[in-house]
């Protein structure tokens, strides 16, 4: 799986009695994977994945693997959810920081054959912000592929792309096109699940040394990410699907209202 471009982290249509919208998940999925990215990433927080059952995160994958043939990249939330992702078409995990001892946790998950991508997500999300011996420690695991940053602060994504073993994918949706001048390999982005095309030739640009045509595009998109991800950024899912409702895309901006952890 390419980690160099973008890997949209897709919303979930729903119904508003908070089920899967099938129908509707089957139409982003076909309308995203048109617009060039290098993979997708599924019940991750942006497609609501910790408020999924584990049955459902299976079935999300199953619908994607149908309707595309690029990489799938699933949230994962618990070790023993590996071998359901990988019978479903998953070919990597982003590994969701729940457990205590997380270099264990990431090593038993690397076991079962999945690519592991660890992440480091601001707690105002749920996440967990990683100490330097914990990122040194998870990055040079056999089997973890990447690492992604969702800090959204510079210093610590400037400073996990020092420490990190293996390539570093920005989840900063408020800098993104500046997380790769800090060194960033890709982006694993839930701001990639709208205006998914800009960016997918936005970051080719960056990487083909059109810097300039990059920053151009940087300029405009970004103050939709600002936008999107103000506070308070727990909102940022309902925004998205709003938007994508605006623009044709989802029929209804539906949401889960209760997490399932």
């Amino acid at each position: 799986m390419r980690l160099d471009g973008l890997i949209p982290a897709t919303v979930l249509p729903m119904t508003a009695d908070g089920a899967i919208d099938e129908p509707g998940l089957r139409r982003y999925v076909r309308w995203i994977a048109a617009q060039g990215p290098a993979a997708l990433a599924v019940n991750a927080d942006t497609g609501e994945g910790p408020n999924l059952e584990p049955h459902e995160r299976r079935r999300v994958i199953e619908i994607t693997r149908e309707e595309t043939d690029l990489p799938v990249v699933t949230g994962l939330f618990a070790v023993d959810e590996a071998d359901d992702a990988l019978r479903a078409g998953a070919v990597a995990a982003l590994v969701f920081p729940v457990a205590d001892d997380v270099v264990e946790y990431h090593r038993a998950i690397a076991e079962r054959g999945i690519g592991v991508i660890a992440f480091q997500l601001q707690p105002a999300l749920g996440g967990v912000e990683y100490s330097r011996e914990t990122i040194e420690r998870v990055t040079a695991l056999d089997g973890v592929i990447a690492i992604k940053e969702a800090s959204f602060d510079r210093d610590r994504c400037a400073a996990t792309v020092k420490i990190s073993a293996k390539p570093v994918l920005t989840g900063n949706d408020n800098f993104i096109l500046e997380s790769f001048e800090l060194g960033c390999a890709g982006a694993l982005v839930g701001f990639g699940a709208v205006h998914t095309a800009e960016q997918v030739a936005m970051i080719a640009d960056w990487h083909r040394g059109a810097f300039e045509s990059a920053r151009a595009a940087s300029a405009r998109l970004q103050p939709i990410a600002d936008a999107l991800f103000a506070p308070p950024v727990t909102d940022y899912r309902r925004r998205m699907k709003e938007l994508l409702v605006r623009q044709g895309v989802l029929d209804a901006a539906h949401m889960r209202t209760s997490a399932a952890r």
